[in-house]
């Protein structure tokens, strides 16, 4: 397990935890694969009923890591293409995932962050915490995203969500159905952890993947060929001049002029 990624199994819990707070948490290629070999060992261990998703630091996850930014500014569509589709993996992965998937957010959860809180199951949030798909910002386009949020919260609250780029409030991502409920952030950990183990203690293992997986089945189809097409789109929009432009002054901390 890389250092950027902590895991552990107790109490039939599998602990997941986002562990980089120097860069927030930021969505490397580190993270990423840290993230797909933690899940992917909860999937087979059999003493994991459920899987509990945290971070360290101030930040959830704050999106596009910095550096690796950069370095994207000198990707060819290929390249673009195999990292677009990487992410795309992993946020399959724990939207069908086979046992429940909870997120204690601590802190923001932007762009990328926020996808990793929309593709989980339940998400419990403290009240300081902002959500947002900022990708617009920057001359992006959230199309990975942009699939499960549809399923989640329904067409126009999405479009209001992707098309604003605004940051909302953990009471508002409430409110939209984003997460689960708000909690006291002395509180958190504790009742993401009682939820968890109301879960263990009084429902079927079997039963709950078969309703998930019975879920993710009645729109697998549409969903399976909209994320192909927006791990197309993602790709292709990197080379876009407003990318380009957007990303060169997100990172010299200057204003695009759009």
């Amino acid at each position: 397990m890389n250092s950027v990624v902590l895991s552990h199994v107790s109490d039939r819990i599998g602990y997941i935890k986002l562990n980089n707070p120097e860069k927030r948490n930021a969505m490397s290629p580190a993270l990423i694969s840290g993230l797909k070999e933690a899940f992917l060992s909860m999937e087979s261990n059999e003493d994991v009923k459920v899987v509990l998703l945290s971070a360290s630091g101030k930040a959830f996850c704050a999106g596009a890591d910095l550096a690796y930014l950069q370095q994207m500014q000198e990707f060819t569509y290929e390249q673009n293409l195999a990292d677009s589709r990487s992410l795309k993996e992993l946020f399959e992965l724990i939207y069908n995932f086979p046992k429940v998937v909870i997120a204690a957010v601590q802190g923001h959860a932007l762009a990328g962050g926020c996808g990793l809180v929309t593709v989980c199951d339940f998400a419990f949030s403290a009240p300081a915490a902002l959500f947002g798909y900022t990708e617009v910002a920057i001359g992006f386009v959230p199309a990975l995203v942009s699939v499960f949020l549809l399923e989640q919260i329904g067409g126009a609250k999405t479009q209001e969500l992707l098309l604003s780029g605004e940051l909302i409030t953990s009471s508002k991502a409430a409110e939209l159905g984003l997460i689960t409920e708000v909690i006291q952030t002395e509180e958190l950990e504790k009742t993401a952890f009682d939820f968890a183990q109301k879960l263990i203690l009084k429902n079927s293992s079997s039963s709950m993947t078969e309703t998930k997986m019975l879920l993710r089945e009645l729109t697998k189809e549409a969903r399976t060929k909209a994320l192909d097409f927006a791990a197309e789109l993602n790709a292709k929009v990197r080379a876009n001049p407003d990318c380009k432009q957007g990303i060169s002054a997100f990172l010299s901390k200057s204003k695009p002029v759009w």
